[in-house]
């Protein structure tokens, strides 16, 4: 690990953040930093918990002077989202992230960095190591499973905690304070399709399409970025238009949350439409650039011969999956009829696979109205049962519906703006936080979240500002010092 990292200020958030980053740990496969996180909080002496699904729990009692405020719980995911540049050799299950200072940006060589949340976790480890730091009486909680289902709220039970505000700090603009966010449903829809012989005279291509930016399928969905499984279905569509195109394989995107960077797909033309169809594929390509040259400037669709498959796709499936797929809406769905800019409901085609018989795609539906969420989740659902998919809905989750009479807002708006001198945004985001899914069992528990600038969260361009976490420092520790009193 960099020592650069560790000599950033304040030090107590970054070498925290560093030991954190020396900890693999993907979604669904979090028993080495739960285990890390119970051996800190054992080490501290405090009373550290691990409940029934993963989720640990250390508690804190009030530095002197602040036993009449009320407890706290501040809370963070302990998992991370796990991308990496097609070129970079990286073992997300056996090796710690490596960081490197860029300016004001820290960031990871050719992976995420797990700044979302590893800067909430290391937050919160700082200030329960501390000595020094005026605090109420705190409950910590390290969730799992946040990225992938957030299986991890989902499984805390009631009673646990005793805390009346809840610091959630998963956010990613420094002038940002949240009070809502978006729901999720995981939309997948597969079949079984037969295989067919390769036509004699048939020439074999690789199409490839990489070198988009990604992102956050929340966060970042109206920033008109291009999603690697749109763009390939769209050559795939043209060319099998005009040219009778077949499918041996795709393989597209990887996570749910992020768009998706990357496609590939083997495929076979008749060899006396080769040059018709090499020359047709560059004029789509050309378009498709010219479309995205601001928003997608490094965007590489390349087409190369390579051998030929033994199977293809039986003409009628592979002609109802593309057309499926060219209908299936993706990107924003509708925009917030309340709050100002608020993307309302989206959809982000994350996954699909073509492989051996089977095809998999596999969405994210997000929407900070339950009603809309289901009626897109629901049109997704019968434009892929039309081709005769098994559609199924799973890990649906709340969203969190904005409060802006909380108590804790009128205190952390107060805060900001004594130290920047300007009033902080009042957002609700299109992203899925926790919040909502903890207010099932702690409804009374006032919520508010926040957090340091982070940029490209769910892509290997993710980066953390230093100067903003300076800053959200600062911030946090006049927090800590203005918790109400107790009633």
């Amino acid at each position: 690990m960099s020592q650069e990292i560790r000599n950033l200020e304040p030090k107590a958030l970054w070498n925290k953040f560093a030991d954190l980053n020396a900890v693999p740990r993907p979604s669904k496969k979090e028993e080495r930093v739960i285990a890390f996180m119970k051996d800190f909080g054992k080490q501290l002496g405090l009373e550290t918990i691990e409940d029934e699904v993963g989720n640990v729990i250390i508690k804190k009692p009030a530095t002197q002077g602040m036993e009449n405020r009320k407890t706290i719980v501040m809370q963070s995911h302990l998992d991370m989202v796990h991308q990496k540049n097609a070129a970079t050799v990286f073992d997300f299950d056996t090796q710690g992230i490596e960081m490197y200072v860029d300016g004001d940006w820290v960031r990871a060589k050719g992976t995420t960095l797990g700044a979302d949340n590893g800067l909430g976790v290391a937050t919160i480890m700082a200030i329960l190591e501390s000595t020094d730091i005026a605090h109420p009486a705190i409950e910590a909680l390290f969730t799992i499973d946040e990225e992938t289902g957030m299986t991890g709220a989902m499984g805390l039970k009631g009673g646990l905690l005793n805390g009346e505000i809840l610091l959630n700090l998963d956010t990613e603009e420094d002038d940002e304070i949240d009070i809502g966010c978006a729901g999720g449903v995981d939309v997948t829809a597969t079949r079984e399709y037969h295989e067919e012989e390769v036509p004699e005279n048939s020439v074999g291509y690789t199409i490839t399409v990489n070198g988009l930016n990604g992102g956050h399928s929340g966060m970042d969905i109206d920033k008109g970025l291009g999603n690697a499984n749109k763009i390939m279905n769209r050559l795939l569509f043209d060319s099998f238009e005009n040219f009778g195109l077949q499918i041996a394989e795709i393989n597209g995107g990887s996570l749910r949350n992020a768009i998706p960077r990357e496609s590939v797909a083997h495929v076979i033309i008749s060899e006396i439409f080769d040059e018709a169809f090499v020359f047709d594929m560059q004029e789509v390509i050309n378009d498709i650039k010219a479309e995205y040259k601001t928003t997608e400037p490094n965007l590489k669709i390349t087409i190369e011969k390579g051998e030929l498959p033994a199977k293809v796709m039986e003409l009628g499936v592979q002609e109802g999956l593309i057309r499926a797929l060219y209908a299936a809406h993706n990107g924003v769905y509708r925009m917030s009829a309340d709050m100002e800019d608020l993307v309302e409901t989206s959809n982000n085609i994350a996954r699909v696979i073509v492989k051996d018989g089977n095809i998999h795609v596999g969405c994210l539906t997000r929407s900070s109205v339950e009603s809309s969420k289901f009626d897109l989740a629901n049109a997704l659902r019968s434009t892929f049962e039309l081709i005769g998919c098994e559609v199924t809905f799973g890990g649906s989750y709340p969203g969190w519906t904005p409060n802006v009479n909380s108590p804790i807002l009128e205190v952390l708006k107060e805060i900001y703006e004594k130290q920047n001198g300007v009033t902080p945004n009042v957002v609700a985001c299109h992203a899925g936080l926790e919040c909502g899914i903890l207010g099932t069992n702690y409804p009374d528990m006032d919520m508010i979240s926040f957090g340091p600038t982070i940029k490209g969260a769910h892509s290997p361009d993710e980066r953390a500002s230093i100067k903003s976490a300076q800053k959200y420092w600062k911030f946090v520790l006049e927090i800590l010092e203005n918790i109400p009193a107790k009633a």
